[in-house]
């Protein structure tokens, strides 16, 4: 027989191998219970360690605090605006649609809004659109009846396939283009698109650093050089929906609720009861919402198109649009989890289960519950680059979240230290304005923005009168009300008012425009117009995100122009809530010129020149 020792030589045959008297001591019970158990120690303090690190770094983030050298442009300004809506790595997009005039070059901001009617509800989400200068909202299936089968008469599949339609046949819709789509009837805006655009493009950065992290990276071969290798992120994300604090209404044990990452918010968001509240209000928000996402055309055409095949084909239909979405979501997650685990040796499948059981596990899959296993299809890609909101950034969504909000002006010292007295439990408040909004113009510039793309100012389509507008530059970003996150220590964007309806009619005079809100729609309309308008559309300029141009209405996905006298009339008492009478006759009657050089009396009656 022949041993071999430590270093792999031979000892003499027949005599006893030595063992140094740690080992010895190392093989008792005891001494194999005090390494493990020092073991485990270290890895729950490692673990403690990086959750630490990755909590500081989200609240280090969550204040919106812009690099002085960052090499995403915060300004949109003409030609710089390709580079805003390209983000972190900008690239040259070619319009190959040949077109009257001059072609743009660099990608566009699209609304759509699917909304079959008009009601004041619409309006009010409208006229947030105007008046921090979103591209004119796009509405998709308005007109159209549906006499479906099912509870909602095909409502929802009729959406999923109205905005489909549009991203893939809009003939102003390219690949690179960025689109935003939200509810119609509970959505308002709060914040520029700029803010919003700038603070995507964040999110997809920090998103892909945890996705790399998780993940890791492959190699495959490198594009247009034969038999060049090149390393590139497993997973990236693409494409940002809401954040929700419920799973609904898919069952709990699906992919959709059972699957999906945790949030990166901090464990200790809500104090020790955080992620443990049966009615979940102190739960931190992680599963899809699927009343607003936005990311780049190609990529959010995909999922709608994945979405259609679910309900025209897999019978999804009646189930609605917030089950479809959330379930794409949660077959994306399972699969990405479960090959990952598959991919890994014993090393990693234990420590995911110590992890697991120290409650510090990163994957949903590992912890101690039911979930419903994903029956794979083969050839089906379930990968989407899909993710949602955690921080609240781009899209409030409101269920459950009503006593995280307050509405603060962050000029009023006396009115933050009444909030932090209401909330103890916080450990610190944002007093002070996050950066993003102190580099921006004042909320008054973004409802005329001038004229900034040289456009014709020969065309007044609203005299200004005395009585009804507001002459000057008006209140601060600190002087107006912005309903912010105290718990995610954020100013979302926009506010998705689902879940309790009741509180729509009450809350809408809180919103900072409330005051304001016929005077700043009259000085939208009132901004430069002209035919050089459509020339400035199609150049790329500031003011016109979007190609077709337009102010003060809507298209709509037949590519027809709704002034807002015709899919707003009468809803002024409920939108604007000042007395002063019917749009465009605060006055009497007039007559004026639309944004496309078309006579018009009153928003309603169309002449000839």
């Amino acid at each position: 027989m022949v041993h071999y020792d430590e270093f792999d030589g031979i000892t003499e045959p027949g005599r006893a191998q030595s063992i140094p008297f740690v080992l010895r001591v190392a093989r008792t019970r005891r001494a194999r219970t005090a390494i493990l158990s020092s073991f485990i120690i270290f890895l729950v303090l490692s673990l403690t360690w990086k959750t630490s690190n990755s909590d500081s770094s989200r609240a280090a983030t969550s204040s919106f605090q812009i690099p002085i050298n960052s090499p995403i442009p915060y300004a949109p300004e003409l030609i710089a605006e390709a580079s805003l809506l390209d983000g972190p790595n900008p690239q040259k997009i070619i319009n190959t649609t040949e077109a009257i005039g001059p072609k743009k070059t660099n990608p566009s901001f699209h609304l759509l809004i699917p909304a079959s009617k008009s009601n004041s509800l619409l309006c009010k989400t409208l006229l947030s659109s105007f008046v921090l200068g979103y591209p004119p909202p796009t509405l998709i299936n308005y007109g159209k009846v549906f006499e479906g089968e099912g509870w909602d008469n095909g409502t929802h599949a009729g959406k999923i396939r109205g905005v489909y339609d549009y991203l893939n046949g809009g003939k102003d819709m390219k690949d690179n283009d960025l689109v935003l789509i939200i509810d119609g009837f509970d959505v308002w805006f709060q914040l520029p698109p700029e803010v919003m655009i700038k603070r995507f493009h964040s999110i997809l950065l920090e998103a892909d650093e945890r996705l790399r992290r998780r993940y890791g990276m492959v190699t495959r071969e490198k594009n247009g050089n034969f038999g060049a290798k090149e390393r590139i992120q497993r997973y990236t994300q693409k494409v940002v929906f809401g954040a929700d604090k419920i799973c609904w209404p898919n069952g709990v044990e699906d992919p959709a609720c059972a699957a999906v990452p945790f949030s990166t918010l901090p464990k200790t968001t809500y104090g020790p009861e955080t992620d443990k509240d049966p009615e979940s209000y102190l739960t931190r928000p992680r599963f899809l919402n699927s009343g607003t996402v936005i990311g780049k055309v190609a990529d959010v055409r995909a999922i709608y198109e994945y979405a259609v095949k679910k309900v025209e084909m897999d019978g999804r239909g009646a189930l609605g649009d917030q089950y479809v979405f959330a379930e794409i979501f949660g077959e994306q997650e399972y699969q990405r989890e479960t090959k990952r685990q598959a991919s890994q040796g014993a090393g990693g499948r234990w420590l995911d289960w110590v992890s697991s059981t120290v409650g510090y596990s990163e994957s949903p899959l590992a912890a101690n519950q039911t979930i419903n296993n994903m029956t794979m299809v083969p050839g089906q890609n379930y990968e989407f680059g899909l993710g949602v909101d955690y921080g609240s950034e781009l899209f409030q969504t409101m269920t459950h979240s009503w006593d995280d909000i307050e509405f603060i002006r962050f000029n009023d010292s006396e009115a933050l230290t009444n909030i932090q007295d209401k909330h103890p439990s916080l450990q610190s408040l944002p007093f002070s304005l996050p950066s993003d909004l102190q580099r921006i113009e004042e909320p008054f510039w973004y409802a005329s923005p001038g004229n900034h793309s040289n456009e014709s100012q020969d065309v007044i389509l609203l005299p200004f009168s005395e009585k009804v507008d507001i002459a000057g530059d008006g209140p601060t970003w600190e002087e107006v009300p912005l309903a912010t996150n105290l718990f995610a220590d954020s100013i979302p964007a926009l506010i998705h008012l689902n879940g309790d309806k009741s509180i729509l009619d009450t809350l809408w005079p809180s919103t900072w425009f409330f005051p304001y809100a016929r005077a700043l729609l009259r000085r939208y309309v009132r901004s430069p117009q002209g035919p050089i308008a459509a020339h400035a559309a199609a150049s790329g300029g500031q003011t016109w995100w979007d190609t077709r141009g337009g102010r003060g209405g809507v298209w709509t996905d037949r590519e027809t122009w709704m002034s807002w006298g015709e899919v707003c009339r009468k809803t002024e008492p409920d939108v604007f809530g000042d007395g002063k009478g019917t749009w465009m006759k605060e006055e009497g009657s007039i007559k004026t010129e639309n944004s496309f050089g078309a006579v018009v009396i009153d928003d309603e009656h169309f002449e000839d020149e």
